[in-house]
């Protein structure tokens, strides 16, 4: 008999959340809080996971940028990069890390390695004890492939941290969707 994979997926996913510090939210939210500008980076997946919460501070009235993109400025003293990358080690992700805090900004690292070089630079570390690519020991089982779960679980995550923020300014679904593209 074969199980249903939605119910994998989401036992997998729910496992990961289960085991995030339930404070990380909170304190990713005050890093972010206090940051005049906010950078996100990441490659691959964890780059589609960094854009989407890029887009979701500029739906909360932040200015954000991703790292990379044409249009981005250069970074500044107290100026914030997250940084997500799974393993902690993608070169381009902890290069932009290096850049940022040689600059006089902060680093907060998205990762599934407290001890990555990624974290190792970083402020803060938002620890997600997911699967990755790599499958090290240690990392949580899952069926999916390649870093799926970590990304899921980052998603969800970084959404959380833009729920925390939108809930200290009081910002509505209403107000965000004024900042949204204008396509319709």
């Amino acid at each position: 008999m074969t199980s249903n994979l939605l119910d994998i997926v989401q036992s997998e996913v729910a496992g990961v959340l289960a085991g995030i510090d339930p404070s990380s939210p909170v304190s990713a939210a005050d890093l972010l809080e206090h940051a005049p500008r906010i950078f996100v980076a990441g490659e691959g997946r964890s780059g589609y996971m960094a854009r989407a919460f890029a887009m979701r501070l500029v739906h909360l009235g932040r200015t954000a940028y991703f790292v990379g993109d044409t249009c981005t400025p250069s970074t500044g003293p107290g100026d914030l990069l997250v940084a997500v990358s799974g393993s902690g080690t993608t070169a381009a992700t902890v290069r932009a890390a290096r850049a940022v805090t040689d600059g006089g900004g902060s680093v907060l690292a998205v990762t599934t390695a407290p001890t990555s070089p990624l974290a190792s630079g970083a402020l803060h570390v938002l620890h997600v004890p997911a699967a990755t690519k790599h499958r090290r020991e240690g990392e949580a089982a899952t069926v999916q492939p390649l870093s799926s779960l970590f990304d899921q679980c980052t998603h969800l995550l970084l959404d959380c941290v833009c729920l925390e923020l939108a809930r200290r300014h009081g910002v509505t679904d209403d107000q965000a969707r004024q900042a949204h593209a204008n396509t319709e």
